[in-house]
């Protein structure tokens, strides 16, 4: 059965959301730095208005968890929180490292993704993807958050490396990872239509959520540093 959905992803550069209805799939996107709150409400509503369809037509809402900027995964979260409360929907929170992986495989057929987002603090997000059967990518390892000289590596070779930690942390990245990596992409941001694609598979997977646990993963526990006195 078609899973029927809304997606929205606030936490990088860009600010997008996607529909999923019937099958097609829309999105609606914008290079949108600290504009997030302003932008992603219109943009819902502008793709459920084109599809002449009501939040309550939908089978869920779902939004990227994380990680990724602190203050774009509470906005992310906090739209499709209220959105899904009013409607009665239920929620999806996807990895934004994983749909970063699944937009590679998307724009140039990718099938093996490290990914790598800058956290800042000398530190990355980290993930390992491969494709499956049926064109989505699957994590091989558990999403982190580490120094780059720290990251988890897989034994075969034929990688790619995704994300902005790639473009920040270059030269640790390529001294820890070596001949694993055939291809950069540095300059990609995670997409709604990517949170879309994998969360109607964890909706047909029975991995919906309640409103109340739209909740952003962060992976670091202190997001503050408190400066020595």
């Amino acid at each position: 059965m078609t899973k029927n959905l809304l997606a929205v992803e606030t936490s990088g550069g860009t600010c997008s959301a996607a529909l999923l209805y019937e099958g097609r799939l829309s999105q609606r996107l914008e290079l949108a730095p600290r504009r997030h709150g302003e932008l992603i409400l219109s943009m819902m509503d502008e793709l459920l208005h084109d599809a002449g369809l009501t939040v309550g037509d939908l089978d869920a809402l779902a939004f990227g968890k994380g990680p990724g900027s602190f203050t774009g995964l509470r906005i992310a979260a906090a739209v499709i929180q209220g959105a899904s409360f009013a409607a009665g929907l239920p929620v999806l929170g996807v990895s934004n490292l994983a749909a970063l992986a699944q937009g590679a495989n998307r724009m140039d057929g990718t099938c093996q993704a490290l990914c790598a987002l800058d956290a800042r603090m000398g530190e990355v997000y980290w993930g390992a993807y491969q494709v499956d059967g049926v064109g989505l990518m699957r994590p091989i390892c558990d999403e982190r958050v580490c120094a780059p000289d720290a990251v988890w590596l897989p034994e075969s070779t034929g990688w790619q490396g995704i994300g902005s930690g790639w473009s920040v942390h270059r030269q640790a990245l390529a001294r820890r990872v070596g001949v694993v990596i055939e291809q950069v992409g540095a300059n990609r941001d995670c997409e709604a239509r990517d949170i879309a694609v994998l969360a109607a598979d964890a909706l047909e997977h029975g991995e919906a959520r309640t409103p109340d646990q739209a909740l952003p993963v962060y992976l670091r526990n202190n997001v503050v540093v408190v400066p020595a006195s």
